[in-house]
C-alpha cells in the first residue's frame, strides 16, 4: 500500500530542509527577513527554523544572516514612514491585514507614551514588526534610538532561537517530523494572533 502523499506544507518543510545547505539559503533568508520588517506579512522564522534543523552547524550564521536582513528592513521601514508614507500609505492600509488607519493611529499615541521600549517589545512579539517600525518612521523618533532598540530585540529573537536548534536540534528535527501538522497549525495560529491583537487593542 503506497503512502499517502505530505501536504503542500510539509513538502515546503521538507524543500527547506534541504535548501540549508545551498549557498541560496543565506540569500532567501535575507530577502525575507528584510522584506517581512518593511512590508512583507509573514515572519522570517519560517524559513529560519527549518533552515536551522537542516544545517545545524550554520544555525548561528543564520541568525546572523536573519538580524542584520532584519535590522535593515526596520530601517527601509522607517524610512517609508519618515519619507513616504503620504504617498504610500494606502496601499498599507489596504493590503497590509491588521494595518488599519485607526489602528496606526491609536499606535501614534502609545508612542508618544513608551517610545523605545515599544520597538524593543515589538521586535520579540508576534505582534506585525513593520507597523513599528513605519510608525518610528512617521513619528520622528530618533534614528540611532530606533536602529538599537531594533538590533537588541531582533537579534535577540532570532540568536534564542538559532541556539536552542543547535543545542537540541536532533530531538527538535524528531519531534517536528512527529507531529509536524499540529505544529504547523499551532504557528498557523500564533501568526493570526499577532493581526488579531492589532483588532483587539
Amino acid at each position: 500500500m503506497s503512502q499517502a502523499k505530505p501536504n503542500l506544507l510539509r513538502r515546503v518543510y521538507d524543500w527547506t530542509l534541504t535548501l540549508a545547505e545551498r549557498k541560496s539559503a543565506g540569500g532567501w533568508l535575507a530577502s525575507i527577513s528584510f522584506a517581512e520588517a518593511s512590508f512583507f506579512p509573514i515572519p522570517p522564522d519560517v524559513l529560519l527554523i527549518p533552515l536551522c534543523l537542516g544545517a545545524l552547524r550554520k544555525a548561528l550564521k543564520f541568525a546572523l544572516i536573519c538580524s542584520v536582513a532584519s535590522v535593515l528592513g526596520g530601517a527601509a521601514g522607517y524610512a517609508i514612514g519618515a519619507f513616504g508614507w503620504e504617498t504610500v500609505q494606502d496601499i498599507f492600509y489596504n493590503y497590509v491585514p491588521g494595518f488599519t488607519e485607526e489602528k496606526f493611529r491609536d499606535l501614534t499615541s502609545w508612542y508618544k507614551e513608551w517610545g523605545w521600549p515599544l520597538v524593543f517589545l515589538a521586535g520579540f512579539s508576534p505582534v506585525p514588526y513593520k507597523i513599528f517600525t513605519i510608525a518610528s518612521g512617521v513619528l520622528g523618533m530618533a534614528f540611532p534610538q530606533f536602529l538599537l532598540a531594533s538590533a537588541v530585540s531582533r537579534s535577540g529573537r532570532f540568536f534564542i532561537v538559532a541556539v536552542l536548534i543547535a543545542k537540541f536540534g536532533e530531538p527538535m528535527k524528531i519531534f517536528i517530523d512527529k507531529h509536524f501538522n499540529k505544529l504547523a497549525l499551532a504557528f498557523g495560529v500564533l501568526l493570526l494572533s499577532g493581526f488579531a491583537v492589532l483588532k483587539l487593542l
